[in-house]
């Protein structure tokens, strides 16, 4: 049994496929299927199986195309209501592939409908678990997603409940030295506080993981459910998407329109402009949105999902045509292909330019300007950075705007400056006649 883990970096996904002499099986693959065409191909296997361990809300999965393109079938859990073919696979059920038995096992908690996937070896006493984003290195999944989405929904605090449960009892039976292998990593909001780690074994987990030491259920509940990140806009978009079939990856994007060298547009549609921060701010179209798409570093897919709502349409801006297919790529990765107009590239004539701040100025007469902290939540629950700022968490900022006070020059700051310039667009689009300022990557200086 070989096991290859695929890497999203800008979604912290993990993916995985189990190779066993000519077979192979995928687990929660990603949108594109390419890389693991690839790798089946290159070890002359046949794809047959695709687990999905839950309909998932970060992310679009290639599973449906892959049944459609291999004949692979797909296996999940009957719960999820899926609306395209499949085997339903839960507690008890098991499936040979040459020299490796898959057994699944229920495990509510992240969602109603998760289970894991336990891979074991005939021959040998190798042994895998694909914990999807029921079990994390270091936590376990968020149980707030399902409330008002999916086949089957619940209260976060019902979930949290069953999660605890599914901690307690679901891995009893399985050794210390079974590794383990999520669907997801440090900087998916999928979860909290998790490692960077990649995968695990069982025992270091039951060691490390906050959820397994000894605590009472309310103690459990308590804490899982306290200080999770935000939802972004798409999560439950996602969620029904992959319930029912998502369409196939590259014919889905490569209808969409391109246009070269624009200079404006000639209807007032919201632009998103994936431009690094200074060529935005020499300049960009009306109506403009900066959610820059400079690598994978970028949480680019997770701010798009989080600022744009559902089915509302957009212009795509990009950098230079070498950045087409790139983009196009990482927006059809949360479904939002169908949404894009246009894809442009601008004019050098264009206009509509950002100012600079005087950094001086702002540090010396902070009290000059309203300081608009964009930041989450649970970022700001541990401090302002600003003792007079007011605090409109990015993902609400479309729908706040008109809160924030016009009587002096506005300053718009995040953490580290990634975001900041998506939180200056907004408020610059929305107040024309206030003066707006990015303190962007500067912040590191009053960060302290």
């Amino acid at each position: 049994m070989h096991i290859e883990q695929f890497t999203d970096k800008a979604l912290a996904h993990y993916s995985y496929a189990i190779l066993s002499d000519n077979k192979m099986a995928l687990v929660d693959p990603a949108r594109n299927p390419t890389p693991y065409y690839k790798f089946a191909e290159k070890h002359k296997a046949k794809i047959v199986a695709i687990f999905e361990t839950h309909p998932h809300a970060d992310f679009i999965s290639s599973h449906f195309q892959i049944h459609k393109e291999t004949g692979a079938k797909i296996y999940t859990s009957k719960d999820v209501g899926a609306e395209y073919p499949h085997e339903p696979f839960d507690d008890g059920d098991k499936l040979e592939m040459n020299k490796v038995t898959f057994s699944a096992i229920n495990t509510p908690g992240h969602s109603p409908d998760s289970i894991c996937i336990h891979a074991q070896n005939i021959t040998n006493e190798n042994e895998a678990l694909f914990t999807g984003d029921t079990l994390f290195i270091g936590n376990v999944g968020r149980p707030d997603l399902r409330e008002d989405v999916g086949n089957m929904k619940a209260t976060r605090e019902s979930l949290a409940k069953s999660m605890f449960h599914t901690v307690q009892n679901k891995f009893t039976n399985l050794s210390d030295s079974v590794l383990v292998y999520p669907a997801h990593g440090a900087g998916s909001l999928c979860g909290k506080n998790m490692s960077s780690a990649a995968s695990s074994t069982l025992g270091n987990e039951r060691i490390g993981n906050w959820a397994f030491k000894t605590q009472t259920e309310e103690e459990f509940v308590e804490e899982l459910l306290k200080d999770q990140p935000f939802i972004p806009s798409y999560f439950g978009f996602d969620v029904d998407t992959n319930k029912k079939g998502p369409e196939n990856f590259m014919s889905s994007i490569w209808s969409i329109p391109l246009r070269l060298k624009v200079t404006a547009l000639e209807d007032h549609h919201l632009v998103i402009d994936t431009r690094p921060e200074d060529k935005f701010k020499q300049g960009h179209l009306p109506n403009s949105i900066n959610v820059m798409a400079r690598n994978e570093n970028d949480k680019f897919e997770t701010w798009l999902g989080a600022i744009v709502k559902p089915n509302e349409k957009f212009v795509l801006v990009i950098p230079s045509v070498n950045y087409y297919q790139e983009l196009l790529e990482r927006v059809a990765r949360i479904g939002y292909e169908s949404q894009i107009l246009s894809v442009i590239t601008l004019s050098e004539n264009v206009d509509n330019k950002g100012k600079h701040l005087d950094l001086n100025d702002f540090k010396s007469h902070t009290e000059n300007y309203t300081i608009v902290d964009i930041r989450n939540n649970s970022e700001v629950d541990n401090g302002l950075i600003f003792d007079r700022a007011i605090h409109h968490p990015l993902n609400h900022l479309r729908e706040t705007v008109g809160d924030i006070p016009n009587d002096k020059p506005i300053v718009v700051h995040c953490a580290g400056g990634y975001r900041s310039t998506a939180g200056f667009s907004i408020i610059k689009e929305s107040k024309p006649n206030i003066e707006v300022y990015d303190l962007s990557f500067a912040v590191s200086e009053f960060n302290k």
